[in-house]
Formats: structure tokens, C-alpha cells, sequence
């Protein structure tokens, strides 16, 4: 019988290092694709030495390897989407836009013209099958888990996906490619996303939207300091503020974007930074379907958050509505909501609107 081919998404760091070199020791037929979507100021875009890495690990493991363009397509479909969202005043992820869009799209069918029966990645997550059904779970290193990044998978691309290191501690990872003397075993873990870099995200950004100075106000009015452009800011950010005076430090609360205005409160607990309910949307479920309403299971509304009790009430018109046990700080628009029951993702959506808060009278976003 032949062998499996596996594609190996190898980015060149440790975890898909690790992936690859456990797979061929499994017995696959491995072969490794580097993905390359950014290609403008190779200062601050790792992405060359990354490749290099690649072929060093790739050369150890004696694996063939090959590299991907995607740089159009993720122009148009992912970097092009992240500037629409800020100039309109949101804070996009662009991670989980290009997992949807070119890796778990593109990518994985480029993988299956080459012959491979499955795409494994170094994700921290797992998959379980039991009857036919797929499940995507939780990695079991907690710190690392990236279940929240690929929450929009669905059964189709669930079958034909490994996560090869999903089960192991980073340091476990680590250690594997320290005793196989893989070059990227120290290597730090990345950092943000290509298009970034190094360099300031304010200046980058700024290229392509412009800047436009503005004012900060307090939401009674109160103009307390001047900025460069309202999209440049988040809810519930600190720095980066240069908001002088006496009293707790400032946080961004809401923009009102055709007047170009950050509205801001002092201290980190106003209550203007807590809303307990958001609508979501371009809602998908790793299943096929929903889970029966109203349904109570954890959430994250953003990556790293300790999973928090939520209620979906009630799905309308592609809508979910979603109410949490406690008040959530800085709830932001075009992020996005994943939901867990236990180890299981259930799937998520986009946040589209923020419920109530202390201002909520005042529509601070549009």
C-alpha cells in the first residue's frame, strides 16, 4: 500500500520544523511548502531568512520543499480587507482572515494539485473524529493553544488536515528538535505578521490611510488632547495615548469616525470599557450547524483571554446574539468571538455591534 503524502505548511520556525520531522518518522511521504505572502521591504518582513531556514530543516530532514506565491491573492484578500476595516474606525485581525482565506483555502488546494493527501501545519490544535464527525480541539499546551486562529475550519478542510505538534508542550517541541539538531530549535517565536515587521504600526498604516489629526474627547465633550487620525486607535488602548494631566491613565472607549474623534476615559476599569453583550456575524460552526439555542458554553473575544461564560440567545438572519455571566472589557468591533465547550471550538463569528455600555446613549461608534 502507499504511502500518505503529507504537505507540510513549513514557515520556518520550530513548530513546523517539529511537524514535519514527526511526520516522516511516522512514515509519510513528507514534502515542505513555504508560503510566501508579503514581498515589499525585506528590512522588516523576515520572510527571506525564513526560507532559509526552511531549507536547512527541509535539507536534515531530506525532504523535498517549494515555495508558494500568494502575494496577490493576499493583497487582494486579506491585506486589502485590513485597511477597508480601519479606515472605517475597526480593528481587523488579519491572522485569521489569511487562514480562512489563503492557507486553509488556497493553500490546502494548491497541496491536493501537488498529490498530497493532507496539509499539516505546526498549529497548537488537535482533531478528533468519532463517527464520521470531526472535531476541532483545544492544543493541550494552554499557553500556546491556536485554536482561537482557525476557528472558522469546517469538516470539509478538517479531513484533510494534520496539527502534528497539537499534543505537546512547546517545550516538549523544543526539545524534539534540540535532540534531532534542527537549526530553528532556539529560533524565537514570531511575532505579529509580515506585512508589520519591526517597524511601527502607526507609520506603516499611515502609508496607506493618511493621517488626519484629530481630537481626543471625554464622552460629555471634553477635548483633552490631539492625535493623528482616529483610525490609528483601538478600544481599550493605553499607549500611545500622549494624553497629559493629573489622574488615572487614559483608555480609548469609542471613535466617532466621520467627526474623526477618539473618545477616552481615565482608569482601566470605567465603566464605559465593559459591555456584557455583543452581536455577531459571518458566523461559522467547525460541525455544519449551531448547537441547539439558547446555548451556554465559554468564549474568547480576543486571543490569550481566559475563556469566559457566555449565553448564545438566539441566531437571526445570520446574527448571533450573545450575553456573558460577567461584564467584558474592551469588547471591539471586526474582532472576533470564538466559543468552546471544554476542549471542543464550536466555531464563531465576527463582533458586529457592542452592547450596552455606560455611554452607550452617545454611539461613540458608528
Amino acid at each position: 500500500m502507499a504511502k500518505k503524502v503529507v504537505a507540510v505548511g513549513m514557515s520556518g520556525g520550530v513548530d513546523s520544523s517539529v511537524a514535519a520531522l514527526l511526520l516522516k518518522k511516522a512514515g509519510y511521504e513528507v514534502f515542505g511548502l513555504f508560503m510566501k505572502n508579503w514581498e515589499e521591504d525585506q528590512e522588516t518582513c523576515s520572510s527571506a531568512s525564513d526560507f532559509e531556514d526552511v531549507a536547512r530543516v527541509a535539507r536534515i530532514l531530506d525532504i523535498p520543499y517549494y515555495t508558494l506565491n500568494f502575494c496577490k491573492e493576499y493583497r487582494s484578500q486579506v491585506f486589502s480587507k485590513f485597511l477597508e476595516g480601519y479606515q472605517k474606525g475597526y480593528t481587523p485581525n488579519p491572522d485569521i482572515l489569511c487562514n480562512q482565506e489563503i492557507k486553509f483555502n488556497l493553500f490546502l488546494k494548491k497541496t491536493k494539485e501537488l498529490g498530497a493527501d493532507f496539509l499539516a501545519t505546526g498549529h497548537y490544535a488537535q482533531k478528533e473524529e468519532k463517527d464520521g464527525l470531526f472535531s476541532l480541539l483545544k492544543g493541550n499546551d494552554p499557553e500556546k493553544d491556536q485554536s482561537y486562529f482557525i476557528y472558522t475550519l469546517n469538516q470539509d478542510i478538517l479531513k484533510s488536515l494534520l496539527f502534528p505538534v497539537g499534543h505537546l508542550k512547546k517545550s516538549q517541541v523544543r526539545q524534539i528538535a534540540h535532540e534531532h539538531s534542527l537549526p530553528t530549535a532556539s529560533k524565537k517565536d514570531s511575532v505579529g505578521i509580515c506585512f508589520i515587521g519591526k517597524r511601527d504600526f502607526r507609520p506603516f498604516l499611515g502609508k496607506f490611510i493618511g493621517f488626519t489629526p484629530g481630537s481626543f474627547e471625554t464622552p460629555d465633550g471634553k477635548v483633552v488632547g490631539t492625535h493623528e487620525g482616529a483610525a490609528f486607535f483601538t478600544i481599550g488602548q493605553r499607549k500611545g495615548l500622549a494624553i497629559g494631566g493629573k489622574g488615572d491613565a487614559w483608555y480609548v472607549v469609542g471613535k466617532d469616525m466621520p467627526r474623526n474623534v477618539v473618545y477616552v476615559v481615565q482608569g482601566e476599569n470605567h465603566p464605559s470599557l465593559f459591555a456584557e453583550s455583543l452581536v455577531s456575524t459571518q458566523l461559522t460552526w467547525v460541525e455544519g450547524k449551531p448547537p441547539s439555542l439558547p446555548h451556554s458554553c465559554m468564549a474568547k473575544i480576543r486571543y490569550r483571554q481566559k475563556d469566559q461564560s457566555c449565553l448564545i440567545e438566539k441566531i437571526e438572519e445570520g446574527k448571533a446574539f450573545v450575553s456573558f455571566s460577567s461584564p467584558q472589557r474592551a469588547i471591539t468591533q471586526q474582532q472576533s468571538i470564538v466559543f468552546f465547550e471544554g476542549q471542543k471550538c464550536l466555531g464563531g463569528g465576527i463582533i458586529q455591534e457592542v452592547g450596552p455600555n455606560f455611554y452607550e446613549q452617545k454611539k461613540l461608534i458608528d
